[in-house]
């Protein structure tokens, strides 16, 4: 399956940076690539515009290929109501800083599920790699980027999600496991998170599916790489270990929060984004997830309230409602430039 991951996606060592919204950079991207891994952007939160240059810039940086990340959500649905309420229930942090919560909030993460234009741009520019997150695009969209000649990885959490995306004609499934930083990959958020860990997932998925299972979650040296790979994953996918890296758009708290008490509390909230989320725990996580608070506005839109309170937070000087995505490996994050790092995993992983 190492061979297979390799071959099927034009790379020569079976690992790929996670598509970090906000952090992940053409740079970064790029660096990881030439590097003989599959570097990513993400562009959950771009228009196609910024897309476009976001591509293009990558392509100026690397003849390599890279992976290009949608989110695949269900697009939020406005209820002025709850979101009222919820900005509300924000009123008294904002004042702590001076600042008075946003009139109203708006949908800053448009899904490609709703975004016909952006599939017109991936089918136009044809990168190598694309991956879904939250879900499946329509069955018809797949069709053509695989006619496109595109490869398509889908974030699975379940072995029911597993099956959606195979039977819907994916090329790899990527296994996040719940030490994943950033957002769960699950499906119906409402419908609950069956948590299944890393290594569990990897066996349960490779015991069952034809095509090659990337691990993801909590992987951080090339131990870890070894280990996932002796279960059957085909390779991993690692966000976390790749934000300390100079080409990440990370600010120095955030990495240095990494190897700090902090990394070693990572916590899941949906109450940032309206999405469960493992990050570092701080007052954003603590407070909005306080006992007797209103109803989650539709994740993107109930994000946008808490981007607010972190710019306000931040004017003010104050770090501790900065939202810093980590998984549960955050503690052993290395601050090397990304292209060492890969040779860094490499070597720790060809040595067992």
């Amino acid at each position: 399956m190492r061979h297979a991951i390799t071959r099927l996606l034009g790379i020569e060592h079976p690992i790929i940076q996670a598509p970090m919204v906000g952090v992940s950079t053409p740079a970064l991207a790029a660096a990881v690539s030439d590097a003989g891994a599959l570097g990513s952007i993400g562009i959950g939160a771009s228009s196609v515009e910024q897309v476009r240059a976001m591509i293009e810039k990558t392509r100026s940086l690397t003849s390599r290929p890279f992976n290009v990340n949608l989110f695949c959500h269900r697009p939020a649905e406005a209820d002025p109501a709850r979101e009222a309420a919820w900005l509300a229930f924000l009123a008294p942090l904002f004042a702590e800083f001076g600042a008075t919560p946003p009139a109203t909030l708006k949908e800053g993460y448009r899904s490609f599920l709703d975004d016909p234009d952006m599939l017109d741009l991936l089918l136009a520019l044809r990168p190598a790699v694309v991956s879904f997150h939250f879900g499946l695009p329509p069955q018809d969209w797949i069709a053509r980027l695989k006619r496109a000649g595109i490869v398509l990885l889908a974030s699975v959490t379940t072995p029911a999600e597993a099956e959606l995306a195979e039977a819907a004609g994916v090329d790899v499934l990527v296994a996040q496991g719940i030490e994943a930083g950033g957002h769960r990959g699950v499906f119906e958020p409402e419908q609950g998170d069956a948590g299944i860990g890393t290594l569990a997932l990897v066996r349960l998925l490779t015991a069952r599916s034809r095509l090659p299972v990337l691990a993801a979650g909590g992987i951080m040296d090339g131990q870890g790489i070894a280990a996932a790979m002796s279960l059957g994953a085909a390779g991993v996918q690692m966000g976390t270990a790749f934000i300390g890296c100079p080409e990440s758009s990370a600010s120095d708290h955030h990495r240095a929060a990494l190897t700090g008490p902090r990394g070693h509390r990572t916590t899941i909230s949906a109450a940032i984004s309206g999405r469960p989320a493992r990050g570092m725990s701080n007052r954003l996580f603590t407070t909005l997830a306080a006992p007797g608070a209103p109803a989650l506005p539709d994740y993107p839109i109930c994000y946008d309230a808490a981007k607010a309170l972190v710019s306000a937070a931040s004017a003010a000087g104050s770090s501790d409602f900065a939202v810093e995505w980590a998984g549960q490996g955050a503690p052993l994050a290395r601050r090397l430039p990304a292209a060492e790092l890969v040779r860094v995993l490499v070597a720790e992983m060809n040595i067992l």
